[in-house]
């Protein structure tokens, strides 16, 4: 490895702390002080984007609000996606029209306007094949009819020559590749969407804590009116006192439930969805979505210049903190997309990453792969307001109907003296807005000293993963020039970012940094070294 670890510390080249952000953040310490100091209006237990996103909508309403997450923000199911913003072409197979154009709306008003600068277009090609689940006339009206219910602002669905698709997908199995079809969406990377609206929410008045389990629930006569929270970093323990208490803890709703009455029957079902990351043997230049069966695609997508292959969709029975990809898993995920891929791309030598994530669904019988990703709100006994399932691509409409939900109930103590949701923004950006483009020129263009010029990639992948923000990082490594250096020969990111995501983004952890902040872990090159060299960065508070 030849970036900054392998020099000796002696000689002064290690990456220094940095200074602290002129933001900045609270220490843990304070910000314990402010949680246990203070009623809030809300009370939010659960880190995940549904969490953190009605959380944000709160705080714009002028609700005091607090969060708290026993683990990292989004580091379980909403940092476990397949890094989609889409409409669900799968939906329309089950009729689910409205839906979908629902879905786009969203998509759309989150990749244009709320995060242009976190998300970009994918095109998707659908390969027909001989003895399929669909037929080129099924598919292509599919398409067509999925662009529309855009209002074709990705273009128009249409089929496409199995030539044409071989030169944007080099690894496409074209044997007995009858048409392809085509339709367009949205990608991201979902962990970095996530905590762009963690700030959003800070920056409205929001008080945030990760790594901050709750013990138990407090009551004011019979009431749930806050939670006894332990901090995992130290051990310290404190309280936080709310008007009223939302439990969207994702998987774990029924756990927290279950804390408010223990007869609580349970509500929810989970499924499980596996990924597998691999290196990629050529460039891509469009994704696939290659039909399992009548209802279940399986897709290869170019993603941090890798390849995201998945999803499993199977119900899920057991612990949610055990949930983990098996080798059962990988051999089904690589098994399908070789339906669709040369041999030579679906090598499990290729692998450098896997993870599975739990989808939450409403309780009831029934095909996981056919159950529609519903958003339910329950009340307890207690009164405790729990929350679970939907979908990323619309966490921010989610989070504006659950704010909705909670200020309309009868008797709800957020009714009055604050903003309804429906008077807020409807297209609220998240921080650091920006054209990608214009932010990367700027990084290429503006260096106060020669000879410290960002990579290009280096300026690319900042602009594409913080927007505007990216100056400021930019700004440190000038100024600290060994923060400038790669964290990994073979991968983009910098040291800065560690001390961005230390004093910005309350990154506590080498894997908060590596798994979360960065695509280190993912690309298969946090080794012990880096791991030691990040976690001594983000001790120098």
């Amino acid at each position: 490895m030849t970036t900054l670890q392998s020099v000796p510390a002696a000689q002064g080249t290690r990456p220094a702390a940095g200074p602290r952000a002129a933001r900045g953040t609270d220490s843990r310490a304070e910000t314990r002080e402010r949680l246990s100091r203070a009623t809030y209006d809300l009370l939010v237990i659960g880190g995940g984007i549904l969490g953190i996103s009605t959380a944000w909508h709160a705080a714009q309403s002028g609700l005091r609000v607090a969060l708290v997450d026993a683990g990292d923000f989004a580091s379980a199911t909403s940092s476990a996606s397949s890094k989609l913003l889409h409409g669900g072409l799968r939906y329309l197979q089950t009729g689910a029209v409205r839906l979908v154009a629902e879905n786009h709306l969203e998509r759309r008003a989150v990749a244009r306007q709320i995060a242009p600068h976190l998300s970009n277009p994918l095109r998707f090609y659908l390969p027909v094949y001989q003895g399929g689940p669909h037929g080129a006339a099924k598919l292509g009206a599919g398409v067509l009819a999925y662009s529309a219910l855009s209002a074709f602002g990705d273009g128009v669905g249409h089929l496409l020559s199995p030539a044409r698709a071989r030169r944007d997908v080099p690894e496409l199995r074209t044997e007995n590749l009858r048409a392809v079809a085509v339709y367009g969406d949205d990608q991201m990377n979902d962990a970095r969407m996530a905590l762009m609206t963690v700030r959003a929410a800070v920056d409205a008045g929001a008080v945030v804590l990760n790594h901050a389990e709750v013990m138990g629930l407090r009551r004011t006569l019979g009431r749930v009116t806050g939670a006894d929270v332990k901090d995992r970093r130290d051990g310290t323990e404190f309280g936080v006192n709310a008007r009223l208490v939302l439990n969207a803890t994702g998987p774990w709703v029924d756990h927290l439930r279950r804390m408010e009455d223990p007869g609580a029957a349970p509500s929810i079902r989970l499924s499980k969805g596996a990924h597998l990351v691999l290196k990629r043997t050529s460039p891509w230049r469009a994704a696939l979505a290659t039909p399992i069966d009548k209802y279940r695609i399986t897709f290869a997508l170019p993603w941090e210049d890798m390849l995201l292959l998945g999803t499993t969709d199977e119900a899920y029975e057991g612990d949610p903190a055990d949930v983990a990809v098996t080798d059962r898993d990988v051999t089904q995920i690589l098994d399908e997309a070789a339906l669709s891929l040369r041999d030579r791309q679906v090598s499990r030598d290729l692998i450098t990453y896997s993870f599975a994530g739990l989808r939450v669904l409403p309780g009831g019988p029934g095909d996981t792969a056919k159950a529609r990703r519903e958003t339910v709100v329950t009340e307890g006994r207690g009164g405790m307001l729990s929350v679970a399932g939907g979908k990323w691509t619309t966490f921010r409409h989610i989070g504006r109907t659950v704010l909705a939900t909670l200020q309309t109930l009868p008797g709800s103590p957020l009714g009055e003296d604050f903003e309804p949701v429906s008077r807020l923004p409807k297209r609220m950006p998240l921080p650091g807005v920006a054209s990608p483009r214009a932010v990367t020129h700027r990084l290429l263009v503006d260096h106060p000293v020669p000879g410290r010029e960002l990579a290009p990639d280096t300026a690319r992948h900042l602009a594409t993963h913080y927007g505007s923000l990216a100056l400021g990082i930019a700004r440190l490594a000038d100024e600290h020039p060994e923060l400038a250096e790669r964290i990994h020969p073979d991968a983009p990111e910098i040291w800065a970012q560690v001390v961005h995501a230390r004093d910005n983004e309350w990154a506590e952890t080498a894997d908060d940094v590596l798994r979360r902040r960065t695509t280190l872990t993912i690309r298969g090159l946090a080794d012990d070294r880096i791991r030691a060299e990040v976690q001594r960065l983000l001790d120098q508070r």
